[in-house]
């Protein structure tokens, strides 16, 4: 029997993969999902937010200060200007925001009531909620000087004096944001199980095409059993699967030096996991099919949408409650809930309700092609 097997899948591998188009469909097609979610995700850097400023109480410590305090902001652009160029410039999208400190800012502050001071921008919060949040803390600090002084400039200065030598040392250390190479992982993982489950339709249709062309009957003709038949196209299946999942995590771990923050082997486990549910997948739909073309109509109906419900296209979160609970009873969606615990630290230990649940889902669907099989008495059919 196994040898039968072997023969089966030897020959089914070679006449599958002698067209150089099946290469590029099936492992060509996961490193494309790779590079575009380095492509989407890497290219998501911070621009410099270019502000205007525009300076009437000049001659002033303290807007002098709060100007250069603005300037070592991260990722801002300051530029000097007037009222009018400030205007046409933000109009013209030649600045992002502008920040006008009219006369009279500095007394203000001074009184601990800051004021005169203006921010203008077409682009909304989104532009100056950052500047906002930053300019404000630096000038409540110095208007609690002003507030504590009651408007006594010598004691005042003491105060800003000693505030701006910093008897105080701050010490940071940088860390690596891994937030985008763990988020061009999870899609690179989401591309990639949409093009298994793909791949594994279109393997398992090699049973309908065969049986088509007549080659099935001529097999069964041999002392090759039906039963012997479907497990070496299930073998297949499970190779060419493994070698995707190879293919995808070398490409995305060495090639493309992205870091998924889970160790290859549960990545590996977990995927595999996937490719057992796939083809139990794959053939539910060839059961129910008479056809190459009804299988391909199942495959569009099916594969695709529960995809894009599981959050394999885009992030589950940002879709609507009720499309986050029918996701709940989708396979695909278990394994990037998997994937996304693993990358906050969990280990395989603590999804192992998901992992069984993965089981499940092949289990039942196995049992349902069979089932299937079994009560077809369609004498073209096998089983």
């Amino acid at each position: 029997m196994w040898n039968e097997i072997w023969f089966l899948v030897r020959m089914t591998l070679l006449t599958t993969f002698r067209k150089r188009k099946n290469l590029i469909l099936y492992f060509g097609l996961p490193i494309a999902g790779v590079l575009v979610s380095t492509m989407l995700y890497g290219s998501q850097s911070s621009p410099d937010l270019r502000v205007g400023i525009v300076n009437e109480d000049a001659g002033k410590s303290v807007t002098s200060d709060t100007i250069r305090f603005v300037e070592r902001l991260d990722h801002v652009k300051l530029v000097n200007t007037t009222r009018e160029e400030l205007k046409a410039k933000i109009a013209a999208s030649d600045l992002d925001a502008g920040l006008i400190f009219e006369q009279g800012f500095a007394d203000s502050v001074l009184q601990g009531k800051p004021g005169h001071i203006a921010i203008q921008s077409v682009k909304g919060a989104s532009v100056t909620s950052y500047i906002k949040s930053m300019l404000y803390g630096y000038i409540g600090n110095v208007t609690a000087m002003g507030t504590i002084a009651a408007g006594d400039g010598g004691k005042f200065q003491q105060l800003y004096d000693s505030y701006q030598a910093g008897a105080f040392k701050l010490t940071s250390e940088s860390v690596n944001d891994t937030s985008k190479t763990k988020e061009m992982s999870y899609q690179s993982i989401g591309f990639l199980i949409m093009f298994m489950m793909t791949s594994a339709v279109n393997l398992s249709q090699l049973i309908l095409k065969n049986k088509e062309n007549r080659t099935y009957f001529r097999v069964l003709a041999s002392p090759v059993s039906s039963r012997t038949y479907v497990l070496s196209n299930v073998i297949v299946n499970l190779i060419v699967m493994i070698i995707q999942i190879a293919v995808a995590l070398f490409f995305m771990t060495v090639v493309f030096g992205i870091d998924p923050g889970i160790p290859l082997d549960a990545m590996i486990f977990i995927l595999g996991l996937f490719a057992l549910v796939s083809v139990s997948i794959s053939l539910v739909i060839v059961s129910f099919s008479k056809s190459t073309a009804s299988a391909n109509a199942l495959q569009n109906l099916i594969v695709t949408p529960t995809c894009l419900l599981s959050g394999c296209f885009f992030p589950r979160s940002i879709m609507p409650e009720t499309f986050r609970r029918i996701s709940d009873f989708l396979p695909q969606n278990w394994v990037l809930e998997s994937l996304g615990k693993l990358q906050a630290g969990d280990t395989l230990m603590n999804i192992g309700f998901n992992l069984v649940i993965l089981l499940a889902f092949a289990v039942v669907f196995f049992l349902l092609a069979t089932y299937k099989f079994g009560r077809n008495n369609d004498t073209r059919n096998f089983v």
